[in-house]
């Protein structure tokens, strides 16, 4: 089984590179600082169902980078905490939010989002989470602190990455699960939960496709750039995420490990 990689450390480490910058470019064809399978255009879609505006308080679970989080700033206007369980991350995000002049409306904290949030109830009226909720444990209580943190009427979306369609090796799943804890979910049970938690379910949608394209781009514009990202992961690193990427790819096109992006209502 592989090493846990130090993936999330080195991307958002040298989030600012102008190698990384490029192979975002290449990756995504729109690049708003986003570190999973989202697009500007699959998050845009995601923006219009939760039906945010400028009067909108959000929390945005996984927030990684900052980028989606800083992108849905300036697009709609409205106010975003991000959290997220990565020091590196959030210190980078918040020097970012800063320097677009947007650290009055879009904040990042750094926190464990599988346990208690440190937040009020009713404190939100939308909550997102892309691509992150298969790294939390316990999924119930999760989402009833999801609940619990939403406004009457608040929306919930969320993206699960790792819905178990068909026959995996255990080679596959440890390479897929290589770069920290994951949590394979059958098919039926995120709305099972999310209905245990107390949540209308409204959304239940395959995209799986973005599994299939996103990693495959961002392999090539890596293997384009083996060179520069040498001397800033190391060869063993560099293998490693290149072997992750291939996975996530092969599963995704041969449908036996699925995302579907799911929507409730409080």
């Amino acid at each position: 089984m592989p090493d846990s990689s130090n993936f999330y450390n080195l991307t958002y480490g040298n989030f600012a590179n102008p190698v990384l910058a490029e192979i975002r470019q290449e990756t995504y064809g729109e690049d708003i600082g986003q570190n999973s399978w989202l697009t500007a255009d699959e998050y845009r879609h995601f923006i219009g169902w939760l039906q945010l505006n400028a009067s909108s308080q959000v929390l945005d679970i996984g927030s990684g980078s900052g980028g989606p989080a800083l992108f849905l700033g300036r697009t709609v206007g409205c106010h975003i905490t991000g959290l997220d369980i990565n020091p590196s991350s959030t210190a980078a995000a918040n020097e970012w939010a800063q320097s677009l002049g947007l650290d009055a409306r879009v904040h990042f904290q750094h926190g464990n989002a599988s346990q208690a949030l440190p937040f009020e109830d009713h404190s939100f009226t939308a909550v997102i989470c892309i691509d992150s909720i298969n790294h939390l444990p316990g999924r119930l209580q999760v989402l009833k602190e999801w609940h619990r943190v939403l406004r009457p009427g608040g929306r919930l979306l969320f993206t699960n990455p790792i819905i178990v369609t068909g026959m995996l090796s255990n080679e596959e799943i440890a390479i897929r699960s290589s770069i920290g804890y994951f949590l394979f979910t059958p098919p039926g049970e995120d709305e099972q939960l999310m209905q245990e938690a107390g949540f209308e379910v409204l959304l239940h949608r395959d995209v799986t496709e973005n599994n299939a394209i996103v990693p495959r781009r961002w392999y090539d514009a890596r293997a384009r750039r083996r060179d520069e990202l040498l001397k800033i992961e190391g060869e063993a690193e560099f293998e490693k995420t290149q072997r992750f990427l291939a996975v996530v790819q092969t599963l995704a096109s041969e449908r036996r490990l699925s995302r579907f992006a799911f929507g409730a209502q409080k």
